[in-house]
């Protein structure tokens, strides 16, 4: 008798979305990111946890190249996506990034209506042959995003009109709109009130089922609600990465259960 049939699905994802070997970062003299190597996984919630200004954002920016954008930033060594090279001088970071999306710490939606900040990204990557395509898209990415229900009769007004909350998840609305495979949120909760934050995480926990999703969190507890693996950063270093489970509980490097514990950040 199989009483459990879904537990198969939970022990067999278990393949690797993107790859990191030797990962420096240089923002002119300053080495951000010192030799950082991790597997991330596939629909799989991957939290970064670390002190202020211990590289977890910097990391993170790495993987959709953000840190492009930032003229003294330097990255060195391999970060592969599906076993290609994401530096690769013929990929093209516009592309990647439809890719690879993100949701940032402040809600920053579009002074657009909320239907024009969804079709944006469609648009510009050529997936909507049509208007009935787009209004498809425009749906699926709103209910994905969890909030279709409170903006259905309202796409045509602005998405600066919304709540802080509201806002953010019209935010990861907008990244799941160009079909990304990983999406990364860079402390999506800090500016949200505990009702939104929870509404966040429910839906964080959600997208798991469909795209690798790695965020940054100055929160434990946070970290410890909505991911499976936990990477704990110190100083730009990659201190200690393991099952979320086994980080929180019994982790192998003192600085690690130093952080946990609240004795050093």
């Amino acid at each position: 008798m199989y009483d459990a049939p879904y537990t198969k699905r939970e022990t067999d994802v278990t393949e690797v979305k993107i790859a990191a070997r030797a990962v420096q970062v240089y923002y002119g003299d300053t080495h951000a990111i010192k030799d950082v190597d991790v597997d991330i996984q596939d629909k799989t919630v991957t939290a970064f946890i670390g002190p202020s200004g211990c590289g977890k954002s910097t990391f993170l920016r790495c993987l959709n190249r953000m840190n492009d954008t930032i003229d003294v930033c330097r990255v060195e060594g391999d970060i592969l996506l599906d076993g290609e090279d994401i530096y690769d001088k013929r990929v093209d970071p516009v592309q990647l990034r439809a890719k690879v999306g993100m949701v940032f710490q402040k809600p920053n939606p579009f002074p657009k209506s909320i239907y024009d900040n969804i079709a944006y990204g469609p648009r510009i990557h050529g997936l909507a042959k049509s208007k009935a395509d787009l209004d498809v898209i425009v749906e699926k990415s709103l209910r994905r995003g969890a909030i279709w229900d409170e903006v259905k009769d309202r796409l045509n007004q602005p998405g600066t009109g919304l709540s802080g909350g509201q806002q953010q998840r019209l935010c990861i609305a907008r990244a799941v709109a160009t079909e990304p495979e990983v999406l990364l949120m860079d402390e999506p909760c800090s500016a949200l009130d505990p009702i939104a934050t929870a509404q966040v995480e429910e839906l964080i926990d959600e997208l798991r089922q469909d795209y690798s999703v790695v965020i940054v969190t100055h929160s434990m507890q946070q970290a410890a609600r909505v991911s499976q693996k936990t990477a704990f950063f110190h100083l730009g270093n990659l201190v200690e990465y393991d099952d979320t489970s086994k980080i929180f509980t019994n982790p192998e490097d003192p600085r690690t259960e130093s952080y946990i514990t609240g004795r050093i950040g």
